[in-house]
């Protein structure tokens, strides 16, 4: 006879009886599951996986009754087993297939040897792939330029701070963000030329110029004011002035004569910085014509593609440089130039300089001396990571984080080793 029950009632036969041990007692039969006329959906998975551990819980509890050492055998299987060997494997790398095109180099500042007199020079681009990837090593560092200007101009306290004893003359600045701050190169902003301010002539820049590069052995870079109708003639003047030293003309952009600019470049052996607002089409457009148009050789061109500071549009700029730079390494030999970045715009922020947010309801922004520099360094950062190569910068403090950074990625610092085991906690 056949006697079917339910597994929850085979622990119920012996509940009532001192059972201390069961000798010659066989207990057979069959599992029935009844799924009716289910599916195996998701649902049905589940429920189905419900009733075996019921059948299981079922199951120990008749094994504790019959005396056996469940709890033995469950404490065994908890405990995890320990790996003595991994799997070995071999990791390789490989080039991108579609980076074929190298950045082309350029070369700023000239030394006696070369017609100039500066000590040493810079050089730029020279890349086989985007920065600091292992399959590719970068040939040339990132290089920072710090900024000077003609005449004393409104800035943020934590960056003039850093300048009251030399801002009423640019060759003393210039000395000191070279011999103080580690500045690779010179960035001279002739601001005070601009006709709405000083309207200082192109002869008195000239001559501010001269005065940078005698109080200097590093290259320089020669910008203007940004007054379309007056920066031709400026920097035409400036050029001349910096004859042979390979200056950096900053800028030549549509909306100026950038033919101008260009000769200038080619007379008196400059470089010619490309100057476009975060537009592709138009970097192509503008490197395009000083090469066919204006016979500027391709060593002497680095593109400025504009960048917007973090939380103004970083992530647009980075964006931008970033298909740049992978347009030139995958053969447009229309952008295949290095970058440079006016990473100062960082303090055009607001959360740079501002002592406080300017919404009640707003959470506490923290000291402002920490934030601008912060904002100038990620900023750099950032689009260092996009291939930018020149960093146009301002306050010692974001200008040594930022050099310490990328030359550690670049491999030219070594840092001490860092235990990341209490990351977690870990104070910084």
């Amino acid at each position: 006879m056949t006697k079917k029950i339910k597994l929850s009632e085979l622990g119920n036969l012996f509940g009532g009886l001192d059972i201390q041990a069961l000798e010659g007692v066989k207990i057979e039969g069959d599992v029935e599951l009844d799924l009716g006329q289910m599916g195996l959906n998701p649902q049905v998975s589940y429920t189905l996986g419900h009733e075996f551990a019921q059948i299981a819980f079922h199951l120990m509890n008749v094994s504790r009754i019959l005396g056996y050492p469940v709890e033995q055998m469950l404490g065994s299987a908890a405990q995890p087993k320990r790996l003595s060997k991994l799997i070995e494997s071999k990791f390789s790398i490989n080039r991108m297939e579609e980076w074929k095109t190298p950045i082309q180099e350029v070369v700023l500042g000239a030394t006696s040897s070369d017609g100039g007199s500066r000590k040493s020079t810079v050089t730029l681009g020279g890349e086989n792939a985007l920065p600091y990837y292992f399959d590719s090593p970068m040939p040339h560092r990132n290089h920072v330029t710090m900024d000077v200007f003609d005449m004393p101009i409104n800035m943020a306290k934590a960056v003039k701070s850093n300048y009251e004893d030399v801002i009423n003359s640019p060759a003393e600045w210039a000395k000191k963000v070279v011999r103080d701050f580690g500045a690779d190169m010179v960035t001279i902003h002739l601001i005070s030329t601009d006709p709405n301010i000083k309207d200082t002539s192109p002869a008195q820049a000239a001559k501010t110029v001269e005065d940078v590069l005698q109080a200097v052995d590093v290259p320089i870079v020669i910008g203007g004011s940004g007054n379309p109708e007056k920066d031709p003639a400026v920097l035409e003047k400036a050029a001349e002035a910096a004859a042979g030293e390979r200056c950096l003309l900053a800028s030549a952009s549509l909306n100026l004569d950038y033919a101008r600019i260009a000769e200038a470049a080619k007379k008196y052996n400059h470089v010619v910085l490309s100057w476009t607002q975060l537009e592709i089409n138009a970097q192509k457009e503008l490197n395009r014509k000083l090469m066919k148009q204006c016979g500027v050789a391709r060593e002497n061109i680095i593109m400025d593609p504009t960048t917007a500071a973090l939380g103004y549009g970083l992530d647009y700029a980075y964006t931008n440089m970033e298909r740049i730079r992978l347009a030139g390494l995958t053969g447009d030999a229309e952008l295949s130039f290095p970058m440079s970045s006016g990473t100062t715009n960082a303090w055009g922020a607001r959360e740079a300089w501002m002592v406080s947010s300017p919404l009640k309801e707003d959470s506490d922004w923290g000291p402002r001396e920490y934030r601008g520099p912060i904002w100038e360094i990620i900023t750099g950062l950032t689009l260092s990571l996009a291939g930018n190569d020149l960093f146009m910068m301002m306050h010692p403090g974001a200008v040594h984080v930022l050099k310490e950074i990328t030359q550690t990625l670049y491999g030219s610092k070594e840092t001490e080793a860092v235990n990341i085991d209490n990351w977690v906690s870990a104070v910084v």
